[in-house]
């Protein structure tokens, strides 16, 4: 085992931590001391090889098992239904009944509702102080309203959804509200899914219900689509903002080609890859790696941060490239856990890049960016992102 402590805190704004870095080009397959978690710890950071343990089961997610590095977070009356804590069978019967939710047609019909939500919420901006921070105005209320419509959440109840999600998700929480929020969450979802029981709706929980779910794997999955959808998106839409707007060549590009933000989008996932924790597995037997035997009870990373910065995969992987258009990315990870709400997060980041290039010419940030506070552990973004417009 290196001496070196692993460290998952994120404290660049426009790159990996640079450990990580530095382990992709000297040592891909590392045995790391993680201080914090009282073991070892594999880190894998090269394109290929993330690819490959992210696509074998036999690195498994199934948090149910002691040695698994989340298995702390686990609870078996609450993790029925969420697919990214199990492994086959149960993982390809659940993930293969509501797969049908999120293919490219059913989301593109989201696009209206989509770009009024977003309306609605520049034309606030615009008739208030035309100053304030865009987390709360936007970048937080809609993933949270379009995960709550698929959902069937009641408008009216829509405060109490987003001011529970942005409790459990906020790193600054303390536990015990973290803890509060997690369980108003779940007992309203709990709520949701007996309400359709007993009057079936036109939302993603009765149509599972009425292909077979059971219903503490409605619950289960509701809760797992709220928070998965929710603080990815937030922070995603917060940090392209960021960018663009220090980066200002970068937006003039969007300006002058709007046919080209469907792959700045896709250059943007990669750039910041956000979603880190999904890459945490166990491995259940000798397993071989770029050449290297990871012994069984393992506890492997595979880091997708690193994955997308590897020059052999993406040439000049520091720089942002609008013109790349890397679909081949693993920002949304890879194999049998890539997130599935994918082409929602891609949608609703295009509408509001386009929205705002559209609608908010004079936006500016009202801080440099070394003073913004970013989020260093679990999915990076910003807390704030205060702006003028």
């Amino acid at each position: 085992m290196l001496k070196t402590d692993f460290d998952d805190a994120r404290t660049e704004p426009y790159g990996p931590p640079e450990q990580h870095r530095e382990l992709q080009s000297t040592n891909p397959v590392a045995l790391l001391d993680w201080a914090g978690r009282g073991r070892g710890v594999w880190a894998i950071t090269k394109y290929d090889d993330v690819r490959a343990v992210l696509s074998d089961f036999r690195f498994s997610s199934d948090r149910s098992k002691p040695d698994h590095p989340a298995h702390a977070a686990y609870s078996p009356g609450t993790i029925q239904g969420q697919i990214i804590a199990m492994d086959p069978p149960r993982h390809s019967l659940i993930r293969g009944r509501v797969m049908g939710e999120f293919t490219v047609k059913k989301v593109a019909a989201l696009r209206p509702r989509i770009e009024q939500i977003v309306d609605e919420a520049i034309d606030a901006m615009l008739a208030g102080p035309h100053e304030g921070d865009l987390v709360e105005a936007l970048a937080l209320p809609l993933p949270s309203m379009v995960i709550g419509e698929l959902l069937g959440v009641p408008y009216e109840d829509h405060h109490f959804f987003q001011t529970n999600s942005a409790i459990y998700t906020d790193q600054r929480a303390t536990p015990e509200e973290r803890t509060a929020a997690t369980a108003a969450i779940r007992e309203y979802i709990a709520t949701l899914v007996d309400a359709r029981l007993d009057t079936p709706g036109v939302d993603i929980l009765s149509r599972q219900l009425a292909a077979g779910a059971t219903r503490d794997e409605a619950i289960g999955l509701g809760f797992l689509l709220l928070i998965a959808g929710h603080e990815t998106t937030s922070n995603m839409i917060s940090l392209a903002v960021m960018t663009l707007l220090d980066q200002p060549e970068l937006l003039q590009q969007l300006r002058d080609d709007p046919a080209i933000l469907p792959k700045a989008v896709e250059e943007l996932l990669r750039y910041f890859t956000i979603a880190e924790v999904g890459g945490l597995r166990l491995a259940t037997e000798d397993l071989d790696v770029h050449g290297v035997t990871i012994p069984a009870g393992s506890t492997v990373w595979a880091l997708t941060n690193t994955a997308n910065r590897d020059p052999e995969v993406f040439p000049e992987p520091d720089r942002i490239d609008f013109s790349r258009g890397a679909r081949n990315h693993v920002a949304f990870g890879f194999g049998p856990h890539q997130c599935l709400g994918q082409n929602v997060a891609r949608l609703e980041l295009e509408v509001v890049l386009q929205r705002i290039i559209d609608r908010l010419p004079n936006l500016r940030l009202t801080v440099p960016v070394s003073q913004l506070r970013f989020k260093e552990h679990g999915n990076f973004g910003l807390y704030e992102l205060p702006l003028a417009w």
